[in-house]
């Protein structure tokens, strides 16, 4: 016979017998105990459970706010960009006309032959 076989037996024939001589009103007593125990631990894990995710989400609500803040300041500091672009483009463009403006002033050199 196998070794688990007879620790096997051995082990039911002493859980039976803790069984038997348990009173009736004992073991209901004992089941409900274990009961209340796995109640209080599944309480306690939900609890955790519950804790950590809304600690999570918590954390990405600050991480999310945080972001929303740098596009805003990002938006903003890109938009200054784009009028300053604007602006030195316009001066710019008065520069290009007052130069061609003044090339049209200045009187062409004479031609001169190379030697």
């Amino acid at each position: 016979m196998p070794t688990e076989d007879v620790a096997g037996s051995a082990w039911s024939v002493a859980v039976g017998e803790n069984v038997d001589e348990l009173p009736l009103g004992e073991a209901g007593e004992a089941e409900n105990s274990s009961f209340e125990l796995s109640a209080d631990n599944l309480d306690r894990l939900l609890g955790q459970a519950l804790e950590t995710s809304t600690r999570e989400v918590d954390d990405l609500i600050g991480e999310l706010e945080t972001l929303r803040e740098k596009l805003r300041t990002d938006a903003s500091r890109i938009r200054q960009d784009i009028l300053a672009y604007a602006e030195m483009s316009r001066y710019v463009m008065k520069l290009t006309t007052i130069i061609s403006e003044g090339l049209g002033k200045v009187p062409s050199a004479p031609n001169i032959a190379p030697r």
